[in-house]
């Protein structure tokens, strides 16, 4: 049956696609610049993953809120994984070293979600600039105005989310 749906022209879309035009918008608003620059995030490909999956950690949390999305949080998140992959294949990391970082990946993801819980649901400043450090600069040395620029970004951006629908959100539809 399935090459008869393809031999006349009918297959069914890829699953996650639906969320693609979400992801989009969040790799955006992880590459604006006010980032790296007010923020001082360091512009390289891991300063560039920091802010791109601290942003996909509060959409996730964002749509953990709303039960209806728990299946385009998942697809999501498998974009995100694609994605990934392939930024590491195109770093020139071997298939070997890309199954071991895709846990790891993951594992930073999932650690970045309970992190910005935790201080989210309590509206912990003094606990989302601890996140921010480690989750965002890790290393690097960070200054206060640029520690402040970030610590009000976000939060700009989680108290943004809480107005958007459901089909804002599968829309891609964040400012």
């Amino acid at each position: 049956m399935s090459f008869l749906k393809r031999l006349f022209g009918y297959s069914s879309p890829n699953s996650n696609e639906i969320m693609r035009p979400l992801y989009r918008a969040i790799v955006a608003q992880g590459r604006a610049p006010h980032w790296y620059e007010q923020g001082h995030v360091p512009d390289s490909m891991d300063g560039r993953f920091d802010m791109i999956s601290s942003l996909l950690a509060l959409i996730l949390l964002r749509m953990e809120a709303m039960p209806i999305l728990a299946q385009q949080a998942a697809w999501l998140t498998e974009i995100f994984v694609q994605d990934m992959d392939a930024q590491m294949r195109e770093a020139g990391i071997g298939d070997v070293v890309i199954a071991k970082d895709m846990g790891k990946v993951m594992g930073l993801l999932g650690g970045r979600i309970g992190a910005f819980r935790g201080a989210l649901e309590n509206a912990d400043q003094g606990a989302l600039r601890d996140v921010i450090l480690r989750n965002i600069y890790g290393e690097t040395p960070v200054d206060a105005k640029a520690m402040t620029h970030c610590i009000a970004a976000l939060t700009d951006f989680w108290q943004n989310l809480q107005q958007y629908s459901a089909e804002d959100l599968m829309g891609g539809k964040i400012v």
